[in-house]
């Protein structure tokens, strides 16, 4: 048996969870307070991506196995914030330019390919998609921090502010 110790506040990274999806235009406009809130507590806030592909999206879905093959690669959010880039080339071009992001970051694009059809990455993106649900996710992005639910597909106003504030609370600042 492992004996653990209890951590002191603040000692830990505050986890937000921030759930996307990578042709949502309004997902691509979060990324400038995502970037500032990374710039802003490094390490000591984990940002993680969580899946929520719309249906309205006929890419979503694969974007979102791409992404996941991308942080396998290691450069998951390099990834993501090229493919949120482009999210109308991603409506008109479809998985190609899931490809090509891949290919100009460096990473493995034959192996993206290969990932995207033998959907090894399908149960993240469905666990994701059902936690999302379950605690009443319906649009993106959507985030998460201490249980506390900030909805930023209606509106961007004010949420890194609010995160900021649950973020510096959290870490004892």
């Amino acid at each position: 048996m492992t004996e653990t110790t209890p951590e002191t506040p603040g000692s830990a990274p505050v986890v937000l969870d921030v759930w996307c999806e990578l042709q949502c235009p309004d997902c691509h406009a979060a990324l400038d307070d995502v970037r500032a809130l990374r710039a802003h507590y490094g390490d000591r806030l984990d940002i993680r991506l969580r899946h929520f592909p719309l249906e309205k999206h006929k890419h979503a879905y694969a974007a979102a196995q791409a992404a996941e093959e991308a942080f396998e690669q290691g450069r998951g959010w390099p990834y993501v914030e090229a493919v949120l880039a482009r999210t109308e080339e991603l409506g008109e071009r479809g998985e190609r330019v899931l490809l090509d992001a891949a290919r100009e970051l460096g990473l493995d694009a034959e192996e993206f390919d290969t990932a995207l059809i033998d959907g090894r990455h399908l149960l993240i993106v469905d666990a994701d998609q059902a936690e999302g649900k379950a605690i009443g996710v319906t649009g993106t992005p959507t985030y998460v921090i201490d249980g506390e639910r900030l909805d930023g597909g209606k509106s961007q106003e004010g949420l890194r502010t609010r995160i900021e504030e649950i973020a510096d609370r959290l870490l004892g600042a």
